[in-house]
């Protein structure tokens, strides 16, 4: 019993730590100042921030592809991609990109990068490239025009055939996977990464991985459909007091499309894969060490009641909204591109 009860209590943590808000009680709502609320677009409730099906509009949206690297092919992938052509930076609704290589985070406040098995399909998703568009016909644009020239000159299938039979590189096709995002905030860079027509321009040996240029924490919920708007609720009534944390770059609330099409797109599984993800990214590490083990977060967690005891005595927790308990994961992002005006 004893296991059982500090287990759930660091599972807590950590999925509070990777999500950054504090939950707040509903009578406490109410008297929040618009200031600290997620996102301008839920500061007033209205009609106008709902799709007819009752869930947040999008604010950003965003593609990613997950990667299967092969063993000890890490730093050659990253070296392709450094290499690679693209105008990204330059086209017309980009907002934001890096390559995320999975990592698990050690006691001594390093990381390992978490290479996962292929025996067990643990491989997949421990490289993932990250795309943000201003909107969801931005990248449209992009994928029927602009994407054969980041991928060769030709098709993103042969770019990524070649990272599978000639490179010997992937294990296997990647996996498209696409959000819409909500409850964006950000913060203007305090550098910008330098490009040169509208990619970076970085050294790459293919022998040594690429530095560490941010780091990203994310929470995986997995939502039946019919809790979807319930959940985004709750979200847009929380506290957030991320952006006055130190090395804070941005915060969204990623929702699955299941609609999105695509070369290698599959139909998603509900059972295994999340419907929702929140996505934090830092500056580094010590950045998101130092948000969890500061005032704000213990003040958010530790000298706060638990969720049982907020409100009248007779009554319970907050019903919960998703299938299975949320999943943290963890990321170092590298070969980062940004606007100046931030996420």
């Amino acid at each position: 019993m004893k296991y059982h009860i500090l287990s759930a209590i660091t599972l807590f943590s950590a999925l509070s730590a990777v999500s950054g808000f504090s939950s707040m009680p509903s009578s406490s709502i109410k008297s929040v100042k618009q200031t600290s609320s997620l996102s301008a677009t839920i500061e007033e409730a209205t009609d106008d921030s709902l799709t007819d099906k009752g869930l947040l509009k999008r604010d950003r949206y965003v593609a990613t592809n997950r990667f299967a690297v092969r063993k000890g092919k890490g730093a050659k992938f990253e070296q392709r991609w450094a290499n690679r052509k693209s105008r990204l930076s330059e086209l017309q609704g980009f907002k934001y990109f890096h390559l995320m290589r999975r990592v698990t985070l050690e006691e001594d406040g390093t990381n390992t990068y978490d290479e996962g098995s292929k025996a067990d399909g643990t491989n997949m998703g421990n490289y993932v490239s990250f795309t943000v568009w201003d909107r969801k016909s931005d990248f449209s644009a992009w994928r029927k025009g602009e994407a054969k020239e980041a991928h060769g000159g030709t098709s993103i299938s042969a770019f990524m055939s070649t990272m599978i039979s000639s490179a010997f590189i992937l294990a296997g096709p990647p996996r498209p996977a696409f959000y819409d995002s909500i409850l964006v905030q950000s913060l203007p860079p305090v550098n910008v990464p330098e490009t040169i027509d509208g990619w970076r321009n970085v050294e790459a040996d293919g022998k040594i991985n690429l530095p560490e240029e941010c780091f990203v924490a994310c929470n995986q919920f997995f939502v039946p459909a019919e809790n979807a708007a319930a959940f985004e609720e709750r979200w847009a009534n929380r506290e957030s007091k991320l952006k006055d944390c130190e090395g804070f770059v941005a915060f969204q609330l990623l929702r699955r499309d299941t609609g999105g099409k695509g070369h290698g797109v599959v139909p998603m599984d509900e059972a295994t894969e999340p419907t929702y993800m929140s996505t934090t990214i830092w500056k580094d590490r010590a950045s998101f060490n130092k948000w969890r083990d500061g005032n704000a977060f213990k003040k958010a967690h530790g000298e706060a009641k638990p969720p049982s005891e907020q409100g009248s005595e007779k009554a319970g927790p907050p019903k919960p909204l998703w299938s299975k308990p949320p999943t943290p994961i963890f990321y170092e992002g590298t070969l980062v591109i940004s606007k100046p005006e931030g996420l």
